[in-house]
């Protein structure tokens, strides 16, 4: 966000943002400073955009439950949003065990989670975070001190994208370039008022400890240190940019859609090292994972060079498995979503399921889904014997762990699998028909 006294932020990027989403755009509001000041130079900005179309504005608040004062915030944020021309709608967040694991960073996760959510729930596809000059400088420092490399020591990009069933949801940070003084400044200067985290007292946290009393050092030693370690972040983001080019241009005959394969990836690290350790943190970032560690890397390749190009081999990281199959190297599908039935064309040729019987079947409580047990057969052509899944998954060239799938059963019939088929015998051409589809 520019500004055109340094004390003011000006709602000039907020702006920008609004415009581009035209109709409708999302805000995340904790209550604290940043994103109260936020919601006010936003809403500035829509009311003196004078674009034709109406922005219509949607502030989330996410209740994490972890303090509290947790119901004093969301009450606060409600009362809050009503003194702006803009919607209100919240999640509530539960964690069964808060002492297990690093918390904050659960919560973190729960939250953006909870937050695109909302956004594909009321149909936005740009949201507005609060983050601003100092979190990044505590975010550089951060990954400094975990030992990361480009990607990670390129801090919080001012906007990125981000996939929910199948829709694109924008994140913007519009006070990325703005400092929690300037913040402070222009939140007294408009009288208004927000609520203070105590656990941002805690320096107990990492994090908390760097903007308590590693920060305040630092701006000691070097005037501005605030805005040169966020500026740093920008300029090493730039060049994340170009290694990312680099390792599209290596990985030409290495990539094969999200996937990699193996032989000529061992041919580039022979060569190269650098380059192939660029190419792997790329199809990491390619198929959205985390960064991994030096030491995981390392340990990686040590596999990698050992395992025989006909073997298979797992590696557990960031949540999901990574295969090595046939000589390539994929990240395991998160199976998660739901079955739906989608109505057929009364005039389509589609094959479907009898929607009434659906209609019955779904009142009464009979339709379910499994996982897979074993032995199920399934008949899914015409004129065909049934065939176990094993023999369908081996004949489509199916990888063994994308074979535990979603089953559809009515009645304790197996009627569909996600990725395979319907069952034929319930299939009719005529009148009102649906088809069971899996969501993810």
């Amino acid at each position: 966000m520019a500004s055109s006294r340094k004390s003011k932020p000006s709602p000039k990027a907020a702006s920008q943002v609004a415009t581009k989403a035209a109709k409708r755009i999302g805000l995340a509001l904790s209550g604290g400073l940043d994103s109260v000041v936020l919601l006010d130079t936003v809403c500035k900005a829509v009311q003196a955009n004078s674009s034709k179309e109406s922005t219509e504005l949607w502030v989330f608040h996410i209740h994490h439950g972890l303090q509290k004062p947790a119901d004093q915030w969301l009450e606060f944020c409600e009362k809050l949003a009503k003194k702006y021309p803009v919607h209100f709608d919240f999640r509530l967040l539960h964690f069964a065990d808060q002492s297990q694991g690093n918390i904050e960073a659960l919560a973190r996760a729960e939250r953006y989670d909870a937050l695109t959510d909302l956004c594909v729930e009321h149909g936005i596809e740009d949201l507005l975070l609060a983050h601003h000059q100092n979190d990044q400088a505590e975010t550089v420092l951060l990954q400094l001190l975990r030992g990361s490399g480009v990607a990670g020591l390129s801090g919080m990009p001012l906007n990125r994208s981000k996939l929910k069933a199948d829709q694109s949801i924008t994140l913007w940070r519009p006070l990325l370039n703005q400092s929690r003084a300037e913040l402070e400044a222009y939140a007294k200067e408009h009288k208004l008022k927000w609520v203070e985290d105590p656990s941002n007292q805690n320096t107990r946290y990492r994090r908390n400890a760097i903007r308590k009393e590693i920060i305040p050092k630092l701006e000691k030693i070097q005037p501005g240190a605030v805005a040169n370690l966020a500026r740093s972040a920008d300029l090493l983001a730039q060049s994340q940019v170009l290694l990312d080019r680099l390792a599209g241009q290596d990985g030409k005959n290495i990539l094969l859609g999200n996937d990699l394969k193996l032989a000529p990836l061992l041919v580039l690290a022979k060569s190269d090292k650098s380059a192939a350790n660029n190419l792997l943190r790329y199809w990491l970032k390619l198929n959205g994972l985390a960064m991994p560690s030096q030491e995981r890397l390392e340990s990686w390749w040590k596999d990698l060079m050992a395992v025989k190009m006909d073997s298979s081999l797992e590696w557990q990281h960031d949540g999901v498995s990574i295969y090595l199959w046939r000589g390539v190297l994929q990240v395991a599908n998160r199976k998660t979503g739901q079955w739906v039935f989608q109505a057929i064309p009364v005039r389509s040729k589609l094959l479907g399921l009898p929607a009434d019987w659906i209609a019955e079947v779904q009142a009464q409580g009979f339709v379910e889904e499994r996982q897979r047990q074993g032995a199920e057969k399934i008949q899914i052509k015409a004129n065909t014997p049934r065939k176990s899944l094993k023999n369908l998954f081996q004949e489509s060239g199916t990888p063994p762990w994308e074979r535990q799938t979603p089953l559809l059963y009515i009645k304790g019939q197996l009627v569909a699998v996600a990725g395979v088929g319907v069952s034929y015998p319930h299939l009719v051409s005529a009148g009102k028909r649906v088809l069971p589809v899996w969501l993810e």
